[in-house]
């Protein structure tokens, strides 16, 4: 696998994003996905892959919880590209179950509990969301959190067992935000009130001046447990 994903690294290694992405896409031909939670980079990554039309399946998890700024990104969006965004949602069962036991805020209480929420909430739906894919594009950038320096562009993700890449992984906030003026793009307006990653409403905050990138999500736990899971590295 090492010698196939080098290969692929050396082809894409010189190209723009949309050509990357577009080339990735006749590679996984039916087998490419993109995840979106309608942040400021996920909103790039969407208009690359809808404006070029680019044949990506475009997918996110509707946890139950997110923000009303989200849904109304989510929705002008479709407007503006009239292009389908897949949603997953958590089985019912395991989420009622779940509540039923512990209540509606029960992440608050445990790092385990809230591990548990972001299991049934995303990472079984995003299981469902990449079963029969070979690529996952992503909108991960590498200054984001401590832990996403130490990856590449493209990398083999054992955990789904397959390619992801992460086509604007070197850009920083000013590109994506210059990206969007020039390309008139909605974004949330959260990011604007101190919201530079946004998750779930209960589990998301505006960050302080001179806080980490992602000091607003789980603030309420130790800084070295603040992935969800969903892009685990190990």
């Amino acid at each position: 696998m090492k010698a196939y994903l080098d290969e692929i690294a050396l082809r894409i290694k010189d190209m723009e994003p949309v050509e990357a992405i577009s080339f990735l896409a006749e590679q996984f031909a039916g087998q490419i996905t993109f995840s979106t939670s309608f942040g400021w980079e996920d909103q790039v990554v969407t208009d690359m892959i809808f404006a070029n039309d680019l044949p990506v399946k475009v997918f996110t998890l509707e946890t139950g919880r997110l923000f009303p700024e989200t849904y109304y990104v989510w929705n002008r969006t479709l407007e503006n590209y009239q292009q389908p965004i897949h949603a997953y949602y958590p089985d019912a069962a395991a989420l009622e179950e779940m509540v039923t036991k512990k209540g509606p805020s029960s992440f608050y209480e445990s790092v385990e509990n809230r591990k548990e929420c972001c299991h049934i909430r995303k990472i079984v739906p995003l299981k469902r969301a990449l079963r029969g894919n070979k690529c996952w594009v992503t909108g991960i950038r590498s200054e984001q959190s401590l832990n996403r320096t130490d990856m590449s562009n493209l990398e083999w993700d054992e955990q789904n067992q397959l390619i992801k890449f992460h086509p604007i992984f070197d850009w920083s906030l000013a590109e994506v935000k210059a990206y969007i003026k020039k390309n008139n793009i909605v974004y949330n307006t959260l990011h604007d009130k101190g919201f530079p990653s946004i998750g779930c409403a209960p589990c998301t905050r505006a960050v302080q001046d001179g806080e980490d990138f992602r000091a607003g999500r789980w603030w309420w736990e130790d800084q070295s447990k603040k992935e969800c899971g969903l892009h685990a590295t190990k």
